[in-house]
């Protein structure tokens, strides 16, 4: 066993992300869900509150879960004398993730773009987290801090394009060629 079930909240939390990411939010009520993922709409109401309460949970469950990726990797690549190995080790671990739930965090990165309740946060959070976090990885490598900004900025918008990329094609093979050449221009640009 590798930890404890999870349970209650938890428990359905995790199987409304996992309806979500294979179904979508799309206009899903409560009482929708509830039947799809085995529970009743009285227990998502008396553990989220509303709709907009669970979408709030769900947003901030698979943000926090990129987040803490993200931050593996940050810590992970300090310590890795071969930074373009790093970068593509942390792809391969992105793009395996967003084969699952890359359309439902497009789909949540939309809501906030339209200034949803549920997704209010997340604006902020889509952006200044990664350039912070990206940032903080070219610095630890030596590079200024304005071009690292500069860099973290680009870095998270390919990354996102070709995420989008492989999504609408599932041309995985085009897409991680795409990147391996942008990171090895990157990197042979800023640190080389």
């Amino acid at each position: 066993m590798t930890g404890p079930v999870a349970t209650g909240r938890d428990a359905l939390l995790a199987r409304a992300i996992e309806h979500f990411a294979e179904h979508g939010v799309g206009d899903t009520s409560l009482r929708a869900l509830a039947e799809a993922i085995g529970t009743s709409h009285r227990m998502l109401i008396y553990h989220f509150g509303s709709r907009d309460g669970l979408l709030a949970a769900v947003v901030d469950t698979v943000e926090q879960g990129a987040r803490e990726t993200l931050a593996r990797m940050v810590e992970e690549a300090k310590d890795d004398p071969d930074p373009l190995e790093a970068g593509l080790r942390y792809w391969h671990l992105v793009t395996d993730e967003a084969l699952i739930y890359g359309p439902l965090f497009f789909e949540l990165s939309s809501h906030a773009m339209l200034d949803l309740p549920h997704a209010a946060d997340l604006r902020e959070r889509l952006v200044s987290t990664w350039l912070t976090s990206l940032e903080a990885m070219w610095t630890a490598r030596g590079v200024p801090r304005v071009a690292a900004r500069q860099q973290a900025r680009l870095d998270l918008a390919v990354s996102r394009g070709l995420l989008h990329d492989l999504l609408l094609t599932g041309d995985r093979r085009a897409v991680d060629r795409a990147m391996e050449q942008y990171a090895a221009d990157t990197v042979a640009h800023l640190l080389r």
